[in-house]
């Protein structure tokens, strides 16, 4: 049993207190009561031989529990002597700033818990228009009926802070209705994509469900409520319009009283003026109840229907809104997976490798890209090295790249370079569904400095030679899942000892500016000139200060993608060339180096 002293009980050691604030008690069988802050301190615990404002009928909560607190117009909560410890949302504590919502427990699976509920905290008013309604009808109804009413209603609007599922937030919202006006049934009514109204939730009396599909609510009183935008409530249908009397349905099933009330979304006045022209926001749908009993709905069910509507309004758009944000959050989760997963497939630590040195970087435009570069041994003294930029951006791209890279990492197994492109052509052009196609450049270099390599549609890398920087790779083919017919073929190339290779992506060349001026090849051929055994790391951060310097801070539709390879003869090391470890952070984007 849950029980509240009276409001004007005498404390010796309380004072009023000056804010809206209210305890919802959830007991142990799930019901609920709401006790008003009206003092401070505002004492919990079991019994009331400690003057305990709020008692709580469960013997292993202590007589000296808790108390919430007013300091500078603050509410907090503190441990008085609990034996099992206080906590707020699972955290144990011993005074704590409450929060609109905040959960108070004690330590006990089953026993009560308190949720603070602040008209501080809230986005509207709710709170404070609900405590001045229920002084209103409580002043005016008959004791006891308004009063349980009332508790009705107030259970009605704690679905406000709910974090339940949807449906069974509407599903509560709908058995509250039912049960403040005494109605046979309730129903929500919502539009499907044509427009047409369907039943998405029936309750009856006693909160038991009905099966939406078996139910016809009154159309005529429906599409009367539309029309004038504002509720339709009959308490008697016998004096009623003829149209409504003669209503088919309401023929058919005998119903002599019947609520309609469309649920629209508030717009808010921003101004005291503006409040006499305040329009109603977004359709959110319709609260229909009936009952077969003449004068079902009494003068007082009318004043807290007009409360109970705009608590309805107000569930069912927070709780959309909830469940919306809920899908943002699951897909934004998802999104985080792919692309850790994304980086995770990306090198980061490069093997030793004693012909080559190699660093990359890798930076989404989005949270996953369609850029991805690799790099691998072969045997016998060869190594694979690759870049590749999908069409498109974000999760669809990713999926591809990942699938690339798998297909490509079969070049460990023996498999030819071109007879592989050519595969991956045909599957991709085979499934035009997928609606996405790659340009790729791929090379194996041995210690010989024999550079074999195919260049699927991809911009052609610079080759670096004694300090100038030329296009050595537009022999090419089409993009990979392009073309059907295309035909792919390894090109060969000897390279020198120090031969320095940079492969890019579009996003590096096309980096806009603010003035949508494009960083262009000109530029970086122009940068890349001169960069004589320049360290990798620092040719590659040369490259990225003047991508990011020229574009000034303008957002860019390209992923960035850098490769840069340099060649030396396996006898030979050079200088500048010191292995370097360029493994970032977690939340870095991926870039890796490596020399032998």
């Amino acid at each position: 049993m849950l029980q509240f002293m009276p409001w004007d009980w005498p404390m010796p050691d309380t004072v009023p207190l000056p804010g809206e604030a209210v305890l919802e008690v959830v007991s142990p069988d799930g019901t609920r009561r709401y006790a008003r802050v009206t003092q401070t301190p505002f004492m919990v615990g079991r019994g009331a031989e400690t003057g305990n404002h709020l008692q709580l009928s469960d013997r292993r909560i202590s007589r000296n529990c808790a108390a919430v607190v007013i300091e500078a117009n603050r509410f907090y909560v503190e441990d008085r002597g609990q034996r099992r410890g206080l906590f707020v949302n699972g955290e144990k504590v011993e005074s704590r700033e409450l929060q609109d919502g905040d959960a108070i427990t004690f330590g006990l699976d089953d026993s009560y818990e308190i949720i603070f509920r602040s008209a501080k905290g809230s986005d509207d008013d709710s709170l404070p228009l609900l405590l001045t309604r229920m002084e209103h009808i409580t002043s005016s109804a008959p004791t006891g009926g308004g009063l349980l009413k009332l508790k009705r209603l107030l259970e009605a609007t704690s679905l406000l802070h709910s974090q339940l599922p949807l449906d069974v937030v509407l599903g509560h919202m709908l058995d509250h209705a039912v049960s403040v006006t005494d109605a046979d049934r309730g129903l929500l009514l919502e539009t499907d994509s044509a427009g047409t109204m369907k039943v998405k939730l029936a309750r009856r009396s006693g909160g038991l469900r009905l099966p939406p599909e078996s139910l016809k609510p009154s159309q005529t009183a429906i599409q009367l409520a539309l029309k004038q935008q504002s509720p339709v409530i009959t308490e008697d249908l016998a004096q009623a319009d003829v149209d409504l009397q003669a209503a088919q349905s309401i023929v058919a099933q005998r119903l002599r009283a019947v609520v309609v009330i469309p649920l629209y979304a508030l717009s808010r006045a921003s101004t005291q003026e503006s409040m006499v022209n305040i329009k109603h926001g977004d359709f959110l749908g319709v609260l229909y109840l009936d009952s077969r009993r003449p004068a079902a709905f009494s003068k007082l069910d009318r004043q807290i229907l007009d409360a109970l509507a705009a608590d309805a309004a107000s569930i069912l758009d927070n709780a959309r809104l909830v469940e919306r944000e809920r899908e943002r959050q699951r897909l934004e989760q998802e999104i985080n997976i792919a692309r850790d997963i994304q980086q995770a497939l990306l090198p980061r630590d490069f093997r030793e490798y004693p012909h080559l040195s190699v660093t990359g970087f890798n930076l989404p435009c989005l949270s996953v890209g369609g850029d991805y570069f690799d790099v691998f041994p072969l045997g016998d003294g060869r190594t694979a090295f690759l870049i590749a930029d999908v069409s498109g951006k974000g999760l669809g791209a990713a999926l591809l790249t990942t699938m690339l890279q798998g297909a490509l990492s079969g070049m460990t197994l023996g498999t030819d370079p071109a007879r592989l492109f050519n595969h991956l052509n045909r599957f991709l052009c085979d499934h035009s569904e997928v609606g996405r196609y790659a340009t790729m450049f791929f090379g194996i270099l041995d210690q010989e400095g024999h550079l074999e390599y195919i260049n699927a549609g991809h911009p052609s890398p610079f080759l670096i030679r004694s300090g100038t920087a030329e296009e050595a790779f537009t022999e090419g083919s089409f993009p990979v899942g392009l073309v059907p017919e295309a035909q792919y073929t390894a090109v060969c190339l000897e390279l020198e000892p120090g031969d320095t290779l940079v492969l890019f992506s579009d996003g590096v060349t096309e980096a806009v500016d603010p003035d949508e001026q494009m960083f262009g090849i000109p530029r970086l051929k122009e940068l890349l000139t001169g960069q004589l055994e320049c360290p990798l790391e620092q040719l590659q951060k040369c490259v990225l200060e003047a991508v990011e310097n020229f574009a000034r801070g303008a957002h860019q539709a390209d992923d960035l993608t850098l490769l840069i390879v340099r060649y030396r003869a396996a006898a030979a090391t050079s200088d500048t060339d010191v292995p370097i470890s360029a493994s970032p952070p977690s939340s870095a984007p991926a870039a890796a180096s490596a020399s032998g």
